[in-house]
């Protein structure tokens, strides 16, 4: 391998932009699931309600507030909380650009999120249009955040609507989401004056301590009519994430462009290989000709294979890494490098370029010394 520096440096640079290709298609998958389940990992319920219409979170459909009373009458249920969402219209207060927004509405006496300054600034959305803001949001917004640690209150409108944002807390976006706001479900209702306040989106269901989620759901589930859907938490974060990952073509994407990473990598390390096989077909005839067997000609090729893989892996995942924390910063996605994926693309280089391997000592294996001198 030394033997040839340059062609050397070709083949790391090809394996490195393989596993640069599939680290960076897995990130944003994986972006994809986490920040599309954070309302669902975060808030705080055992089961929740949600209408058989709604196909995900940003855009629900309405059923009704009477699904909680019903469930309110199982013993093992302490307590229900309605939340209101719906896409609403921000008014950048710097600029003027108008953009789509999340809004929330939920009852201010309810700790029913956690997140990074939710709790302490919950109370002041009882105030008359007072909202708090999403500092992770993007900034296409408005430097909101800066704002309000500096003055302490910002003034905008949210659907024609003079609104005060009051606090910030910390969630961030996602592919269906740019940004978020969270208001009181009275100040929700100002914001939407043709929504009826009957009409939720999202039901919460607190349990007693001790009592059995999953027997808790397939009670309700035989109780309620069949216009709601009756889940876990673990059963509402998976359909979210099998909704992205079937119902639209982003997951599908990313999934096709690692595979495509492989492949690439499974070419280029074919090339080089077979293109050194070839050249060096009379040294290998030698080794056989002097009694060393097929098996130890083709370890020789099948080591240089995992030696690129190694080598071609370090420099790929390095700069993956880096990518990551630029990506993170001008979406801010969910994008870092995990233990576990690095392992898995590990094995997925070492996999690429044993197959290549064993696909360029194909004429080694049928290697006759007399037909070579």
């Amino acid at each position: 391998m030394r033997h040839k520096p340059l062609r050397l440096l070709v083949a790391l640079a090809g394996i490195a932009f393989a596993v640069l290709l599939i680290m960076m298609q897995l990130g944003f998958r994986a972006a994809l699931f986490e920040s599309a389940v954070r309302f669902h990992e975060r808030f705080q319920y055992d089961i929740a309600l949600f209408s058989t219409d709604s196909v995900f979170i940003v855009r629900p459909q309405p059923f009704s507030l009477r699904r909680l009373y019903q469930a309110q009458s199982l013993d093992e249920v302490v307590s229900t909380a309605p939340v209101y969402i719906s896409p609403a219209i921000w008014k950048n207060p710097w600029t003027n650009d108008r953009r789509s927004i999340n809004a929330i509405g939920v009852d201010p006496e309810d700790d029913l999120l956690d997140a990074p300054g939710f709790r302490d600034g919950r109370l002041k959305m009882i105030r008359q249009d007072a909202v708090l803001f999403d500092g992770n949001s993007r900034p296409e917004f408005g430097a909101v955040g800066e704002s309000i640690e500096q003055d302490g209150q910002l003034t905008t409108e949210v659907n024609d609507r003079e609104v005060d944002v009051v606090g910030i807390f910390k969630m961030g976006t996602s592919f269906g989401i740019d940004g978020t706001i969270i208001t009181s479900d009275d100040n929700w209702l100002r914001l939407f004056p043709e929504r009826e306040r009957n009409s939720i989106h999202l039901g919460l269901v607190t349990l007693a301590e001790g009592a059995n989620p999953v027997a808790v759901r397939d009670q309700l589930r035989a109780y309620l009519p069949a216009d709601v859907l009756v889940m876990t938490k673990q059963d509402f974060v998976d359909r979210e994430s099998d909704y992205w990952d079937s119902a639209t073509p982003i997951g599908y994407v990313f999934f096709f462009g690692a595979v495509m990473g492989f492949v690439v990598g499974a070419i280029i390390v074919y090339q080089i290989l077979f293109a050194d096989v070839s050249e060096h077909l009379n040294e290998y005839a030698t080794l056989r000709a002097i009694g060393y067997s097929s098996t130890f000609v083709v370890g020789i090729v099948l080591q240089q294979a995992v030696i690129l893989a190694v080598l071609g892996f370090l420099p790929g995942v390095a700069v993956a890494n880096w990518l990551y924390g630029g990506a993170a910063a001008a979406t801010s996605l969910p994008i870092y490098l995990t233990m576990e994926r690095a392992i898995n693309v590990f094995v997925m280089t070492l996999t690429m370029c044993s197959i290549s391997g064993f696909l360029a000592v194909r004429k080694l294996r049928k290697l006759d010394p007399a037909d070579v001198f």
